[in-house]
């Protein structure tokens, strides 16, 4: 018998995953959260679809819809299965991902890579300051070497040939979308196109600094967003059928 759980957070980049604590910490204080986290190895398929099933099948164990809720490519992961499983999920929370969901900070990297002609340590080293503002050459150094082992070692729809993408669009399930004024990666205007496809209910928030990875600069302020929106989401739950989620799919498309 699976414990009890209100929450799951996606995390597909292991090499980064210390900077989800500050959040999952605060959202823990009045919530069950487990973390569910997905390895890629350098000699496996790259394919969303095996870690779609895979997290299905680790959801398969509980009875109750849960609310998922993920950073980037983990987020992009959330959004895809709460597509396909609507009945298994309470509310969907997507950190750093646009409209289009398929953009994160690889694909910038392979645009960077492609556009100019430089070391990939050079354009790493480029990334750091897009993802993390100024930092000292100590800092920027261990930054850059976590993001050189993500780029092997955590899932992506990006590859050095080929770009991956994604239909945009919504779910049915109950929806926060979050992200920073500042990103220079998921860009305000990349955030607020998701406005068209929100329901009645979902949500939209920006925070006003933090960048890519805001949810670690400001976990309390984020935590407040979400936890009020979780409320929201079990107090008013949607019926869902399968022939209304096609026919929201058919409308939004």
């Amino acid at each position: 018998m699976a414990h009890s759980l209100d929450a799951l957070w996606l995390n597909v980049t292991p090499e980064l995953q210390g900077l989800d604590r500050p959040l999952l910490r605060h959202l823990s204080q009045q919530f069950s959260i487990g973390q569910w986290e997905y390895h890629q190895g350098q000699d496996e398929p790259m394919s969303i679809e095996i870690a779609l099933n895979l997290l299905h099948d680790y959801l398969s164990q509980y009875q109750h819809p849960i609310h998922l809720l993920g950073h980037s490519t983990g987020g992009l992961l959330g959004l895809l299965y709460a597509r396909r499983y609507p009945e298994k999920v309470q509310s969907l929370t997507l950190l750093s991902v646009g409209v289009d969901p398929a953009a994160d900070w690889q694909a910038r990297y392979y645009d960077e890579l492609h556009r100019i002609s430089c070391f990939r340590a050079t354009i790493l080293t480029h990334m750091v300051y897009h993802l993390f503002g100024l930092q000292s050459l100590a800092v920027a150094r261990e930054i850059r070497k976590r993001l050189d082992r993500a780029l092997s070692n955590s899932l992506s729809p990006h590859t050095l040939y080929h770009r991956g993408s994604f239909f945009p669009g919504g779910v049915l399930v109950p929806l926060l979308v979050c992200g920073s004024e500042n990103d220079l990666i998921i860009e305000p205007h990349l955030l607020q196109a998701w406005r068209p496809w929100l329901k009645e209910n979902d949500r939209l928030w920006q925070c006003p600094s933090g960048g890519y990875f805001f949810h670690y600069f400001y976990p309390q302020q984020l935590s407040e967003q979400i936890t009020n929106f979780w409320q929201q989401s079990v107090a008013a739950p949607i019926k869902l059928t399968a022939k209304k989620y096609r026919d929201y799919r058919c409308h939004r498309g």
